[in-house]
């Protein structure tokens, strides 16, 4: 018979994918996370306090937006957008950094580090920090530092020291690698605060527990809205937490099709993608197994997207396992699609969204074409696009 701690790491595991492949230090924290994160997740006065806090500091629930003119613009389904860009912060992903921030402090720690691409993950744990007077410590890839040059002074406005990592390919992969080697160091006065669904155990677990909100109130909304559940739900996928945190209230609701958005860069076709599952392979990339892009001696490859929280070689290990399973589709966008969908969405709707987002939606777009219009799809609006605006006109500078 298994142990109860056996029982508990075997939870790591979704499928095949998964568990935890980290040196020996890592072990105790990661298991004190564990622990701590079993202990408090169905606790009354945790979920009380942390409710207190999305609802009064966060802003949520945010809105089920009817997006009228993208859907006649697409001329088929209804649209709706799940608007996570209208939390403080703006994304989904501080939903997450809120949950891990109490966790951290039930813990005792006294720092917050963090790793980042697109930044968004980074301003909220450096806002969260602030919000719970600790100390915060970003790493971020160096080509990333440069594209998201607003959101690096936004971070050390809150007052975290941001680490530009120059090693390797100089984006997230890389600033991942320094966050876990500096919590090794520094793992009794540190928390880890991961921002995605991957990782070493428990972090895709906790990360889907933390973001699962989006759905939970998704779902709400949109029976409240058209009296059923979608035909579709749609987000990007990069490590994917704002998918896992739409799709996992869905995920057993047969009539309810899910559709993960992965970045294909400058096509799949070409080394300049990111699409983890749809050329990738099963591997270990940062603890834990997943699909990811490697090479024939499983390194990971460089990898590229024009959204800086995509471009990642390896996907959380639920998406990999719901991939074998066929529970979910992964399709991809090209960074031109995803531009021309960012213009489409701030001209048609007001709405500027990230790049991130911008993905999942260029998809929607297609998908609303081929349906009926007694048909609803939700798309997960994870972020705004204020981060990108330079990166875009620059884009735009070159290309003319």
């Amino acid at each position: 018979m298994a142990t109860k701690k056996e029982e508990m790491l075997r939870e790591g595991y979704f499928g095949d994918y998964g568990g935890r492949f980290v040196p020996p230090p890592l072990e105790k924290p990661l298991q004190e996370l564990t622990d701590a994160f079993i202990r408090l997740k169905d606790d009354y006065s945790f979920n009380e306090e942390l409710s207190f806090h999305l609802k009064n500091f966060v802003g949520r629930p945010n809105p089920l937006y009817f997006a009228e003119r993208l859907t006649d613009y697409a001329g088929g389904a209804k649209i709706f957008l799940k608007r996570e860009d209208l939390n403080h912060t703006g994304s989904h992903k501080i939903n997450n950094a809120m949950g891990q921030a109490l966790l951290a402090r039930d813990l005792g720690k006294k720092r917050l580090i963090a790793e980042t691409g697109a930044g968004q993950h980074g301003v909220a744990t450096a806002t969260v920090a602030s919000f719970f007077d600790l100390d915060c410590t970003i790493f971020m890839g160096a080509e990333d530092v440069i594209r998201q040059e607003m959101n690096v002074f936004r971070m050390e406005l809150l007052g975290a020291e941001v680490v530009s990592v120059e090693s390797g390919t100089r984006t997230l992969k890389d600033a991942v690698d320094r966050a876990l080697e500096t919590y090794a160091k520094d793992f009794e006065n540190s928390f880890y605060l991961l921002g995605s669904a991957v990782g070493p155990h428990p972090y895709p677990t906790m990360v889907r527990h933390f973001q699962s909100i989006i759905g939970k109130e998704a779902r709400e909304q949109i029976i409240e809205t058209t009296g059923k559940l979608p035909d579709y739900l749609v987000a990007c996928v990069g490590g994917g937490s704002n998918a896992i945190g739409l799709f996992h209230p869905f995920l057993e609701d047969e009539g309810v099709s899910i559709i993960g958005v992965e970045p294909a860069g400058e096509g799949l076709d070409t080394a300049r993608h990111a699409a983890s599952i749809s050329r990738g392979a099963p591997g270990i990339i940062h603890g834990f197994k997943c699909y990811t892009l490697q090479d024939e001696k499983g390194e990971p490859l460089p990898v590229h997207s024009i959204a800086p929280g995509l471009d990642y070689p390896g996907v959380g290990p639920e998406h990999s396992y719901l991939r074998d399973c066929g529970r979910i589709n992964y399709e991809s966008i090209t960074d031109r699609e995803a531009l021309e969908t960012f213009q489409l969405l701030s001209r048609e709707e007001g709405i500027i969204p990230a790049l991130e987002s911008a993905h999942a939606i260029a998809y929607a777009l297609k998908l609303a074409k081929e349906l009926s219009p007694e048909k609803t799809i939700i798309v997960n609006l994870s972020g705004r696009g204020d981060k990108d605006v330079a990166q875009v006109a620059r884009y735009h500078r070159e290309e003319l």
